[in-house]
């Protein structure tokens, strides 16, 4: 599989980390994605232009869930999407709240990041913020019960992997000591590692 990818997109790195975790190779394609122009490289496989686009034998693939999906059926090792019952709906649903933070993020980036300063609207950044926190206290809530690895364990990581990386003076481990002891552990799986945003 080839995937188009940047090298700081939270997105990328799920699904790179997925892939380490099951043993499976991945050619990165270097690409220009923005929020404001689209790659025309990726377009020509994914209209949005986004990242991260996989090419595979069966076509373009795009949308992180969708590639992560695709690589967890490639492989014959434990599954990172439990196959049926309760299990999966948990992992599905951490990796939804975990996208969900992560879009929230991303918009409060481009809000400070890219658009102009007389431009800002800084209701628009808290409600991005407040999303943020909120998805943090639901995942408190929930680390007693985070064993091993998933799909939905790898989300949150690198969902929370970003906000350090982009949001270094947001203090969200100081009311959530469960989810900062986890992330802590988790941070230093080699595939986390080997994926660290830059």
């Amino acid at each position: 599989m080839k995937l188009f990818y940047s090298p700081a997109s939270p997105y990328v790195r799920k699904v790179m980390v997925l892939a380490l975790e099951t043993g499976q190779d991945v050619e990165q394609l270097a690409s220009a994605a923005s929020p404001i122009a689209r790659d025309k490289t990726i377009a020509a496989s994914n209209p949005t232009g986004k990242v991260p686009t996989a090419l595979t034998d069966d076509g373009p693939l795009y949308d992180s869930r969708v590639i992560c999906q695709y690589l967890d059926a490639q492989h014959s090792g434990p599954p990172m999407y439990p196959a049926a019952g309760p299990s999966r709906w948990t992992t599905l649903r951490r990796e939804a709240l975990a996208d969900g933070l992560l879009d929230a993020a991303l918009l409060a980036r481009y809000e400070t990041a890219m658009r102009p300063a007389e431009k800002r609207w800084p209701e628009w950044l808290q409600g991005q913020i407040d999303k943020i926190d909120a998805s943090l206290d639901q995942l408190e809530t929930e680390t007693a019960s985070f064993a091993g690895v998933d799909a939905g364990l790898i989300a949150i990581g690198c969902a929370i992997g970003y906000l350090d990386f982009r949001f270094p003076d947001h203090d969200w481990r100081a009311s959530r000591p469960g989810l900062a002891n986890w992330y802590a552990v988790f941070a230093q799986r080699p595939s986390m590692q080997a994926t660290l945003p830059q």
